[in-house]
């Protein structure tokens, strides 16, 4: 996948308010988790969309790894042994809405959106971060949990390549995504199937009326590791 995402213009007359939430329910239990829609207003919009429109509903866990991560959104993990899954994404150049700013963004030929390397946030246990392909603005619908503290995945890391945006973190039930992540498996494929029955938001403000937190300083670049994290 390759994408290109039209920038955002920060608005007047935002207000802080506090963060959506997203209710992630599998089969194996809930966990809650706050989505930064102030510090990552791109990459949040388009996890909410996805959320909303039912994208995520179905999909299995594709792949985790104790100790690291699990990781998540591919559509073609629908069928939970699919050998494609892990390099799908949304459908080529389809919109939606930045919920901060009210501005129409369009995801590229590939399905994802440019890469919003803008605050400094680490990989830290709990966190959801944005998966890709190694290649700038690869991320579309996959993102990884994880479990372990992978400063080396993110973007402001100069000891590594991978640049890996986190946009939110685990508010309530941390123990069952650890649990996930330990699940017997098969080439990091869970052996007994776990689905995402639905992924539903909370608390999500009004188009336009949300304070973008300022962007950090040394942003910008490209893109480590939608679909595989490495």
């Amino acid at each position: 996948q390759s994408c290109l995402s039209v920038p955002a213009v920060q608005g007047a007359h935002h207000r802080s308010m506090p963060n959506p939430t997203a209710v992630f329910e599998t089969s194996k239990g809930t966990f809650e988790a706050e989505i930064f829609l102030e510090q990552m207003p791109i990459t949040a919009s388009n996890f909410i969309a996805l959320a909303n429109e039912g994208f995520y509903n179905g999909i299995h866990f594709h792949r985790v790894i104790p100790d690291f991560m699990c990781q998540f959104g591919c559509p073609l993990a629908k069928d939970p042994k699919n050998g494609r899954a892990g390099t799908g994404g949304p459908d080529p150049n389809t919109e939606f809405m930045n919920i901060a700013t009210g501005q129409k963004m369009k995801r590229n030929g590939g399905g994802c959106i440019k890469d919003e390397l803008t605050q400094k946030i680490s990989n830290e246990p709990g966190t959801l971060s944005m998966a890709n392909t190694g290649q700038k603005d690869t991320g579309g619908s996959q993102f990884f949990l994880n479990v372990k503290h992978n400063k080396l995945l993110d973007w402001f890391d100069t000891s590594s390549d991978s640049k890996h945006p986190v946009f939110g973190k685990i508010t309530k039930n941390y123990d069952l995504v650890e649990q996930i992540s330990k699940v017997p498996t098969t080439d990091d494929n869970p052996k007994t199937p776990i689905k995402m029955i639905s992924v539903t938001m909370r608390d999500v403000p009004e188009v336009g009326t949300v304070a973008v937190a300022p962007a950090a300083a040394d942003g910008g670049g490209g893109s480590k590791s939608c679909c595989a994290v490495q």
